[in-house]
């Protein structure tokens, strides 16, 4: 049996290094927010026949200055753009781009998202990952609730919080790294992704957690034995469960298109933080955690 926790000051400084790089990338850069959050404007069309593909439309507006913008398809001909806050000459000029002169589109809206509305959205969303973070917490007291020794169930769900907060700080790091080198923005698909993660990492850390339950009622030896034989016992699945949802994700970053390319960017990065996370860092911080409490 591999005694992983034995080397938990190792992925605990690998961790350290991580959490303070992107926190250091945070401050530093900071993060490019798009339109959802800064405002802007939102065009809605519908092609009379046959929908161009995301990058022929991308190149009949290569020349206007639009910035970064989003290309979603909708329905069967249409398609939403969602790009900086444009005045109506500019919104004249993309409508002739793609074809309104030959009769080619039909416009459906034009409207803008104004700044009032992105910071009420930042709110939202804010609120919405403390409640996330909340319900796990207590989700997990009380799924573990039955055990008592030698920690308590809420100390499994602190536990679980502290990965969690691994993983996210991981992914806004990189974002904040692409966001100043690349343009890379954070939208709703990037967010909806996050807390994708969120679900996906708990998931994994609850299953070695329950395994570590099991093995404390059906067997003795210390704690730290206890978790070593669970973290054996449930690195083969969770290997073949990252790699079977990295696969489809990859598929998804390399063949989606632009407009999913950051929604799997975000579930890769966050698969693989979160398989480390939920095997490298949550179950050796128990450990940690005990044999603090016994100095002490």
């Amino acid at each position: 049996m591999i005694q992983y926790t034995k080397y938990r000051k190792i992925y605990f400084l690998i961790s350290g290094v991580l959490i303070l790089t992107s926190i250091i990338a945070l401050v530093v850069f900071g993060l490019k927010t798009g339109i959802d959050f800064t405002g802007g404007s939102i065009l809605e069309i519908e092609y009379k026949e046959e929908r161009p593909s995301n990058s022929e439309i991308r190149e009949k507006l290569a020349e206007l200055d639009l910035g970064s913008f989003y290309l979603q398809p909708t329905r069967e001909q249409g398609v939403i753009l969602r790009m900086k806050d444009i005045p109506e000459d500019i919104h004249e000029e993309i409508l002739l781009k793609i074809g309104k002169n030959e009769g080619k589109i039909e416009e459906r809206r034009f409207e803008s998202i104004g700044p009032a509305i992105g910071e009420e959205l930042k709110g939202k969303t804010k609120i919405v990952i403390g409640l996330a973070l909340l319900s796990i917490v207590i989700y997990i007291a009380l799924a573990f609730r039955r055990i008592q020794r030698p920690l308590r169930s809420w100390q499994y769900g602190i536990a679980s919080i502290v990965s969690l907060f691994h993983d996210v700080l991981i992914i806004l790091g990189v974002f904040a790294v692409l966001g100043k080198f690349y343009g890379v923005e954070i939208s709703i698909p990037v967010i909806t992704a996050l807390l994708a993660v969120l679900g996906y990492s708990i998931n994994n850390t609850v299953v070695v957690f329950d395994r570590i339950r099991e093995n404390l009622f059906r067997r003795g030896g210390s704690f730290e034995e206890v978790v070593d034989e669970s973290l054996n016992q449930t690195l083969t699945r969770q290997i073949n469960t990252s790699l079977t949802t990295l696969f489809v994700v990859g598929a998804i970053f390399f063949f989606g298109g632009a407009t999913l390319k950051y929604f799997a960017l975000v579930l890769i990065l966050g698969i693989i933080a979160g398989t480390y996370s939920s095997f490298f860092l949550s179950s050796p911080l128990l450990v940690a955690w005990l044999k603090w409490r016994q100095k002490s």
